[in-house]
């Protein structure tokens, strides 16, 4: 069983890369294009379901800077925030975010729980999307059945989530969340009026691009959007990871 505050540490000494952790291992994915040595050729085209949409199924891992900071290489200016809400991420940077829900072993919300340095698997079916996350304490579904949202929601962690296609293009709408969530490591605020606008595109085997759209105005004066690009972990799974079984997190969270 790896532990968290191992891969933090590690992840510092390379300077913010983090690393693949270790998964099954030598168990190929089945339907890949591969290459004359047999590997899963990256580079080809993307795949297509039987009913002519986008293959988006595969394990995906988030791309370095942006497992800390989703706005990372915005600049600070360019974050619409509320008053309030930029008081509360300065007090949290300041605080070495002691008081993370994800370090108390909660679930990270959305869009946080796309960009923890850990990988997560896309399931496709014929009426919703899976996503089951290797270390944030839960799983999303996503239906493309043409369920409307519900209208007076129970507020969740991770929300309600309903999909529909625009083209090639999956599009993601999640609301309903309850307001103690972290937008992302670095401690961005957000609230229960919340709606995440995910747009997510397979640009060819290896790649996952996905454009999130924050629209919270309690928290900030107007939507802004950023783009995450996602690596196919190929040939591997996902493992168990429980994170209150030796949990190294607490004793880190100490402030200032």
């Amino acid at each position: 069983m790896r532990t968290r505050a191992s891969v933090v540490v590690l992840a510092m000494a390379l300077g913010g890369v983090w690393p693949t952790a270790a998964q099954w291992l030598n168990v190929p994915s089945k339907g890949l294009p591969r290459t004359a040595d047999g590997k899963a050729d990256m580079n080809a085209p993307a795949l297509r379901m039987p009913d002519g949409k986008p293959d988006l199924r595969g394990v995906w891992m988030p791309q370095g800077r942006f497992v800390f900071d989703i706005a990372s290489g915005m600049k600070p200016e360019e974050i619409p925030y509320q008053p309030w809400a930029k008081a509360l991420y300065d007090s949290r940077q300041a605080n070495e975010s002691i008081e993370d829900p994800v370090g108390h072993c909660i679930p990270a919300g959305v869009p946080r729980a796309d960009v923890v340095p850990y990988p997560w698997k896309l399931l496709q079916l014929p009426d919703e999307f899976v996503i089951l996350y290797e270390a944030v304490q839960g799983f999303r579904q996503i239906f493309t059945d043409g369920r409307a949202m519900p209208k007076d929601p129970n507020p969740t962690w991770m929300g309600y989530s309903v999909g529909h296609w625009d083209g090639d293009t999956l599009v993601i709408e999640t609301t309903g969340f309850n307001d103690k969530g972290w937008l992302d490591n670095a401690g961005r605020p957000a609230t229960d009026a919340l709606h995440v606008t995910e747009r997510l595109a397979r640009k060819n085997i290896g790649q996952l691009t996905v454009a999130i759209t924050i629209n919270d105005p309690k928290a900030y004066t107007k939507p802004w959007t950023v783009n995450e690009t996602f690596r196919l972990l190929a040939d591997t799974d996902l493992l168990e990871y429980v994170c209150n079984e030796n949990n190294k997190d607490l004793g880190h969270l100490v402030g200032k």
